[in-house]
């Protein structure tokens, strides 16, 4: 492939593991990112299938996921009397592979040979015939031939792009949150409790709290984490079981982070020379399917551009061919009422869910099915 300078912004999972292939391919690639580092730490995220299984695979990464791979954990759901209701196998919660978000950036960072901008963001594109010229927020002005946002549901470069956030972003009426509160909370058994639309969680690989809530839609700055604190405070008042507890705790929790859950909705994943990958172009929070949507899409969008011989126009086209069917698991459903069931009646039914072996089964095939739902190419032997 004719040699292509690329401008990736984020650096969690989709936008490295582009790079991975790019720089494999003989592109110069740049990753920017907001962030001071690559994030650690973070909830727990999965691999199903021999799909995901044959990327990591073929991004030479599988053995240091293996590696570092956490195991799944069952979860029991319990009443606020700490009586169990149910158990969700760690099958279910954490597919064939499961790993920490902040380690598998990490591996990926290791394996992408290409420049980092860390601590910056992009604050302008302007496409001319030759490529894009990029202004950032402390780098100076620099062209690229391509542009990619990696960069979230948030994404700063589709807002330049393509338009403002709310013309493609759903909010589903749900909201979560993670906090680390200290090993004395999140130690030992993975257990979640339930009210009528509330969840709150603790133990496993996740954050050692875990809340998610319905919600009309909340005003609030993203940079605030001091507000957010109070807003799952509020959230959660005069709730049962140990949540008090945990409430109590969450204006020292050491990292937070809350967000909506929401499903991106986009016509075309490219606008001339700028193309999405990841949540930034089919996410769906919590959806279960984020990160092998994002491996795989990032082969397929490097795969096409090695197979188009850099032609963008081409290879956008056919990458976004073979993903809109792929990715779409993601514009179905909500995790939100799954995990916070709206009335005690609700809850009941979920809970039974996981005591019927007959439809575990079910749910584990249709996740299993929605994983493997694409013929992969080999790119590197052009077939």
């Amino acid at each position: 492939m004719k040699k292509l300078t690329v401008l990736i912004s984020g650096a969690s999972i989709a936008g490295p593991a582009l790079a991975l292939w790019l720089t494999r391919y003989g592109c110069e690639v740049t990753v920017v990112e907001r962030a001071p580092s690559v994030r650690p730490g973070g909830q727990a995220v999965d691999f199903k299938g021999a799909t995901h299984r044959t990327v990591l695979e073929r991004m030479g990464i599988l053995d240091d996921v293996l590696a570092r791979q956490t195991g799944g954990t069952d979860q029991t759901i319990i009443d606020a009397d700490g009586r169990s209701q149910a158990v969700i196998p760690g099958e279910f919660t954490g597919g064939d592979i499961e790993i920490r978000r902040g380690d598998l950036a990490d591996i990926l960072y290791e394996h992408a040979d290409c420049e980092y901008l860390f601590g910056d963001t992009v604050t302008a594109l302007t496409e001319t015939p030759d490529g894009v010229d990029v202004t950032f927020a402390n780098a100076g002005p620099r062209r690229f031939d391509l542009v990619v946002g990696a960069d979230g549901i948030h994404s700063n470069v589709r807002r330049l792009a393509f338009g403002p956030e709310r013309d493609y972003v759903n909010f589903l009426g749900h909201y979560y949150a993670l906090a680390e509160l200290g090993e004395q909370v999140g130690g030992g058994e993975a257990v979640m409790y339930n009210e009528p639309g509330r969840m709150a969680a603790v133990g496993g690989p996740k954050a050692s709290a875990f809340f998610v809530f319905a919600s009309p839609e909340l005003d609030y700055d993203r940079g605030d984490t001091g507000t957010q604190r109070k807003l799952v405070a509020e959230a959660y008042r005069d709730a049962g079981w140990r949540v008090p507890e945990l409430i109590a705790k969450l204006p020292d929790a050491r990292e937070f982070y809350l967000d909506s859950l929401a499903r991106v909705t986009i016509d075309h994943y490219s606008r001339g020379r700028v193309v999405l990958l990841g949540d930034a172009a089919y996410g769906n929070t919590l959806g279960g399917f984020g990160t092998g949507l994002a491996i795989v899409g990032a082969y397929v969008l490097a795969g096409e551009l090695l197979a188009a011989d850099g032609d963008h126009r081409v290879a956008f086209a056919r990458y976004e061919e073979q993903l809109r069917t792929y990715a779409k698991v993601s514009q179905r459903g909500s995790a939100g009422p799954f995990l916070a069931p709206p009335s005690p009646l609700r809850i009941k039914l979920r809970d039974w869910t996981f005591k019927s072996r007959f439809l575990l089964g079910l749910m584990l095939k249709a996740t299993d099915k929605f994983a493997t739902d694409i013929e992969l190419k080999d790119y590197a032997s052009g077939s």
